[in-house]
């Protein structure tokens, strides 16, 4: 059986080869003769030379090898208490009826859909339906602002926008069509034609002469066949979520996409045609691209497209139920759902009324897993949990323990060990690789592999001022960690994260690690506030876990103690808050940069992806009440 060192190994002594072996599983209109080529802007390209097409690899094919009643979809919806299944051979009649009704209004091969979706199947034949024809998909979160769409409509200038007329949320219905109409409004470019998928919940009115009915469209509409792309063809356009800064437009290739994520999941998740797989996120991030969409179904699994949430729909045993109704293998959600769980049901009561025997394995991305989260999951579901690490640049994990080749041991903290076609190393502020345990700036060592982005829609010079200037020869993931003597990988914070107390350079998510393992603590945030003495303190806000009702002094007391007794008085910690909620985007990013700007009385812009505007109120309520009186405002 091969190792995970032997199939590293390989990939090193000969990086083309590797990969080029990896692309046989693919099938190809006319197969790449080369596997990485230099392009015109001095950027490496896997597998420009094929001709492929994404929608015939993940629906097609598996229909014409005699799948077509396997289940591709199940969608799950815990806000209108159903459950939707579709096989391979209903997803082909919807999504090539769907890209008739695009080809017929003029959309082709190169330009641009705007998707702004809720989690229904319509959303994932509408990426499907771009890629049959070669459109360019740029899927926007279902219920982000008016603005924030408006900004995206006039980057990637959409000839078409596919919408839903809203989204379900736990007791309220967002109003999708009133944004877009607001959003279309304030943009200067403007689409051809929307398609509208009226939700029971909510009829949206239609505007004559520029909105569709999908339905009727599509009822009405003649299927159309794939048609084949150039393999460095972009196959979507989707912007970073990320907690700071304006979004970035990132392209993801299609060959790239089609082989990496093939590869990654029967490598990493333990995927095979058949099983049933379930990535607990959005269409509107990364994972819901390369693991609700396209990973699984180019695999000819099962995918769950879940509409709900991790408490609340109804209860803190909503993963549980689904996981053993629909028999998942292999599950991937995010640290935060996981602590959101935990808080609600710290004994873990609800497991008790599931069976999990089909599962396998949990994988954790999108942040940190602290290793609180990570044993207290290993405790009560009784399966392996394990971290991995990646972008939305890289559309697939840097870092992993590939369960699929060697499940390798599993050290809490750490998302274990580069994948092939990541050189993954630590380096100075020189660009000096770093001693095996020292802090420093994680970058990868160029080219990149298969699926990573080569560069941003419209900014090819930010492309490189962000990512390849800094550490030149290097991309700069702006994630700060270390790796130890055994080749792990520790992400310990954003590299903004990373402080400096009194000249000692801290990572805070060592400190929130102590923090976090404390047994009535939820989750916690720990941001660097400005210090006239020392330049930086930590500065903890913390979550505790229900029906804890000892004093809060009392409990920040402890933490301050554990820090000390674990990290030392170097970190110089002293400073906490208990809050009942931390600010995040929608994807669960903790949004540290806006919480330390609020302590510093910094002016900061409100950040476009937060889930919830009203919990910075709280929290400069909460800051003010530990002595905190200057909190910033919103620019």
């Amino acid at each position: 059986m091969t190792t995970y060192r032997e199939t590293y190994d390989r990939w090193q002594a000969d990086p083309e080869g590797f990969w080029m072996q990896a692309a046989e599983a693919i099938d190809w209109e006319r197969a790449p003769e080369v596997g990485l080529t230099v392009n015109d802007d001095g950027v490496h390209e896997w597998f420009a030379d094929a001709q492929v097409n994404t929608c015939w690899n993940a629906v097609d094919r598996h229909v014409a090898a005699g799948h077509g009643d396997r289940l591709a979809i199940i969608h799950d919806s815990p806000v209108t208490d159903s459950v939707t299944r579709i096989t391979y051979g209903e997803l082909q009649d919807r999504v090539a009826r769907l890209a008739g009704v695009l080809t017929a209004q003029g959309v082709g091969m190169g330009d641009r859909v705007i998707l702004y979706m809720p989690m229904i199947p319509e959303a994932l034949c509408a990426m499907l339906a771009c890629t049959r024809i070669g459109a360019i998909h740029s899927v926007v979160f279902g219920g982000f602002a008016a603005h924030e769409l408006a900004t995206r409509i006039d980057d990637v200038q959409p000839k078409a926008i596919l919408a839903a007329s809203c989204g379900i949320e736990p007791g309220r219905i967002v109003h999708y069509k009133p944004l877009l109409d607001s959003a279309i409004e304030q943009a200067s470019h403007k689409p051809g034609v929307c398609l509208i998928f009226q939700r029971p919940q909510e009829v949206a009115n239609l505007i004559d002469g520029r909105d569709q009915d999908w339905s009727e469209a599509v009822a009405a509409a003649e299927p159309v066949g794939c048609v084949p792309v150039p393999g460095n063809h972009p196959a979507y356009i989707l912007h970073t979520s990320g907690t700071t800064g304006n979004p970035k437009g990132v392209v993801r290739p299609t060959a790239g996409q089609l082989v990496a994520l093939h590869w990654s999941m029967r490598n990493i998740y333990d995927v095979m045609p058949g099983d049933v797989f379930w990535a607990a996120s959005d269409v509107g991030w990364v994972v819901g691209h390369s693991y609700i969409c396209y990973g699984p179904l180019i695999n000819g699994s099962t995918t769950i497209l879940f509409e709900g949430k991790p408490v609340g729909t109804p209860d803190a045993g909503t993963f549980w139920r689904v996981i053993s109704e629909h028999k998942v293998k292999s599950f991937f959600t995010a640290p935060t759902a996981f602590r959101a769980v935990k808080r609600e049901d710290p004994q873990g009561e609800f497991l008790k009324d599931y069976d999990l025997s089909a599962l396998k394995y949990v994988f954790l991305a999108g942040e940190r897993a602290d290793p609180d989260t990570v044993h207290w999951a290993e405790e009560k579901i009784g399966k392996p949990v394990i971290d991995h690490w990646w972008q939305t640049e890289t559309s697939w994990s840097i870092a992993a323990n590939p369960a699929g080749i060697e499940l390798l041991p599993v050290k809490a903290g750490s998302p274990s060990v580069p994948m092939p076609g990541y050189d993954v190393q630590v380096l100075d502020e020189a660009g000096h690789p770093v001693p095996p345990g020292t802090l420093g700036a994680i970058a990868i060592k160029l080219p990149l592999p298969p699926s990573c982005f080569a560069t941003v829609w419209n900014a090819h010079e930010r492309f490189e001022n962000s990512y390849m200037a800094h550490f030149p020869g290097y991309y700069e993931t702006g994630d700060a960690g270390m790796i130890d003597a055994d080749g792990y990988i520790y992400v310990m914070a954003r590299t903004d994260d990373v402080i400096n107390v009194a000249g000692h350079r801290l990572s805070t998510g060592a400190i929130e690690e102590v923090i976090a393992a404390h047994p009535d603590v939820g989750e916690c945030a720990v941001v660097g506030a400005a210090d006239s003495l020392k330049g930086q303190l930590p500065l903890a806000f913390i979550c505790l876990n229900a029906r804890v009702t000892r004093p809060h002094d009392e409990v920040l007391a402890e933490c301050v103690k554990r820090v000390r007794d674990e990290i030392g008085p170097v970190a110089a910690f002293r400073h906490g808050v208990v809050v009942d909620r931390l600010p995040k985007t929608r994807s669960g990013k903790i949004l540290r940069a806006t919480m330390a700007k609020l302590a510093d009385g910094e002016a900061f812009r409100m950040p476009a992806t937060i889930d919830d505007p009203t919990i910075l109120d709280e929290l400069t309520q909460a800051l003010q009440s530990i002595g905190y009186a200057n909190t910033g405002e919103i620019a």
